[in-house]
């Protein structure tokens, strides 16, 4: 499996002073629909560098105002886990307007996430999906432990074991390393998956959209890409 690409921290100093946006912070070019793929996720990944250093722009003065004021132009749809250590809108230090937010048990797509991300890409000239795992995710470790008891679980859990169980019988159900294994090949399929959409394929093929995975760290706070192996 190939390592993470891990995005390094910007040598961000400190002062006494409030600090303005830093070295590769917001900026009005990436902020507009219709951007490209590149700038999008230059700042999609800006903005967790932000977060990292401990010096986020907008996690702490997000106001109602802001809420209300003016259209939105996202410039991503991010697709991530349900878990509550994972607030996709903080890791990224992103304010309102800016990034289009979807979130299930293991980031598990169904047609009403699909059509949510053709929705923003069609309509609002979005030009960036980034899927999102995170580690210890505990909708793949469910997975992985249904798979194990040979139990297929009750209700509509037993989805969610469904769409992830493909990517542990991949790592091996056997590995001891088979959790973390299967989070990052759940990743890889669920970008595939996009990919291969019927809306999307087209403008993917084209250039003018990019469909890509990452890994969250819940140690670091840090954020990976994952290459399309």
């Amino acid at each position: 499996m190939a390592t993470p690409q891990r995005a390094k921290l910007n040598g961000m100093g400190s002062s006494g002073a409030t600090p303005g946006p830093p070295v590769g912070g917001p900026s009005a070019p990436g902020r507009q629909a219709g951007g490209t793929p590149r700038a999008a996720l230059a700042e999609l990944l800006a903005g967790n560098r932000r977060f990292v250093s401990g010096q986020p722009v907008h996690g702490h003065d997000v106001t109602a105002a802001a809420a209300a004021s003016g259209d939105q132009q996202p410039y991503a749809v991010v697709l991530g886990c349900i878990d509550s250590r994972v607030p996709l809108e903080a890791i990224f230090d992103q304010t309102f307007g800016a990034i289009c937010v979807i979130r299930t048990g293991g980031h598990v797509l169904d047609r009403a996430v699909c059509g949510s991300i053709e929705y923003v890409v069609g309509q609002l000239g979005v030009p960036l999906v980034m899927v999102l795992g995170h580690e210890r995710c505990g909708a793949v470790g469910a997975a992985v432990d249904a798979l194990r008891a040979g139990v297929r679980p009750a209700g509509s859990l037993a989805h969610l074991v469904d769409e992830i169980a493909p990517a542990v019988t991949e790592a091996g159900l056997d590995d001891p390393a088979v959790h973390p294994l299967a989070i990052r090949r759940h990743v890889r399929r669920t970008v595939r998956t996009l990919r291969h959409d019927d809306l999307l394929a087209g403008p993917v093929a084209a250039g003018g959209v990019a469909v890509v995975g990452g890994l969250y760290d819940l140690a670091t706070g840090e954020v990976a890409l994952l290459d399309p192996a």
